[in-house]
């Protein structure tokens, strides 16, 4: 089991596309949030986004997306590797890392502020301006305790370059892995 983790716009969800290229099966933890807002009737957007994230920690812990991710994954690790796109806490790090042991790897993805801002910027959904850009980093950095995975990942991918720069170094971390 892999889990990546990295700030907004760094790459994570390109480089779980390369590991479920490689047969691993992916459990996205903001779907659990994208859930919300369709349940909710809320617009899409960085604001509502926040607001659902904040108010799921706030009635169920840090660690909520991984606690209500964890009958997913065993289901999917009966039959297949599984690769988590967007771990966000740092409680959930611990409560993924004693859950799953050894079997448990982190992955950070890294890209500057400015290339992150720029491609958050330029996505195609749930594009983000350079303030809400910001001002997400700012939230997932004090809010959200991030920073902690991303210190203590078993595999950093830098993140600056090309597409296919990302993919040869995460063929380079599945390479390891294997």
């Amino acid at each position: 089991m892999v889990a990546i983790v990295g700030m907004a716009g760094a790459g994570k969800s390109e480089v779980a596309r390369v590991f479920e290229e490689h047969g691993f099966k992916k459990v996205r933890f903001g779907d659990i949030t994208d859930e919300e807002l369709r349940n909710k009737g809320l617009e899409p957007n960085e604001e509502n986004e926040r607001y659902i994230r904040q108010q799921l920690r706030k009635g169920y812990g840090m660690a909520v997306y991984a606690k209500l991710n964890l009958p997913g994954i065993d289901s999917l690790l009966k039959s297949s590797n599984v690769v988590v796109d967007g771990l966000y806490s740092w409680e959930e790090y611990i409560l993924l890392k004693e859950y799953y042991g050894g079997q448990f790897n982190t992955i950070a993805v890294w890209a500057s502020p400015a290339t992150r801002h720029a491609r958050l910027a330029h996505r195609a959904e749930r594009p983000l301006t350079l303030e809400e850009a910001a001002s997400r980093d700012k939230s997932e950095i004090e809010n959200s305790n991030k920073g902690g995975p991303i210190a203590v990942a078993d595999f950093t991918i830098m993140n600056e370059a090309s597409l296919e720069e990302l993919e040869k170094e995460t063929e380079r971390v599945l390479s390891v892995l294997k």
